[in-house]
C-alpha cells in the first residue's frame, strides 16, 4: 500500500477558486452556488460565481482517475493494477497478457511434449 499526503479538501477549493476568479469578466455579479464542505479538518462555506462554477464543472467532468486503466476484457471488472493485471479474475492484457495467453495455449495443445510448445 502506498502512502498518500493528506487533502484538506476545503484548502483545495479555496485555491481553486483563487486561480479562477482573476478571469472572472463580471466579478460583481451575485453568486450562483453556494458549496459546502465538511471533513474531519473542518467545515466551510464557498459561494461561487457563475464564472467559478462552470470552471469547477468543466475540471470535474475533465477529470480521469489515475487508477482507471479500463475495464477487464474477461470480466467486465475495473480493477487492472499497472501491470493490467485484473483483481476481480486474474486475466493479465495487454501485450504481455497476450504472450502469456498466446504461450499458454500453446502449451496446452501440446500436452505432454514440452518441445513443441517452446517451438513458438
Amino acid at each position: 500500500m502506498r502512502v498518500t499526503t493528506p487533502l484538506d479538501p476545503a484548502a483545495v477549493i479555496a485555491e481553486f477558486i483563487d486561480r479562477v476568479s482573476p478571469y472572472n469578466r463580471h466579478p460583481d455579479a451575485s453568486p450562483v452556488a453556494v458549496l459546502g464542505v465538511r471533513t474531519a479538518l473542518g467545515e466551510d462555506v464557498f459561494t461561487l460565481s457563475d464564472h467559478v462554477i462552470r470552471a469547477l464543472c468543466r475540471a470535474l467532468e475533465s477529470y480521469r482517475d489515475p487508477e482507471d486503466r479500463g475495464d477487464c476484457s474477461n470480466c467486465g471488472g475495473r480493477h487492472l493494477d499497472e501491470n493490467l493485471h485484473c483483481a476481480d479474475c486474474g486475466q493479465l492484457h495487454g501485450i504481455l497478457g497476450q504472450v502469456i495467453a498466446d504461450h499458454a495455449r500453446r502449451v496446452a495443445a501440446a500436452g505432454d511434449d514440452p518441445r513443441s510448445a517452446s517451438a513458438g
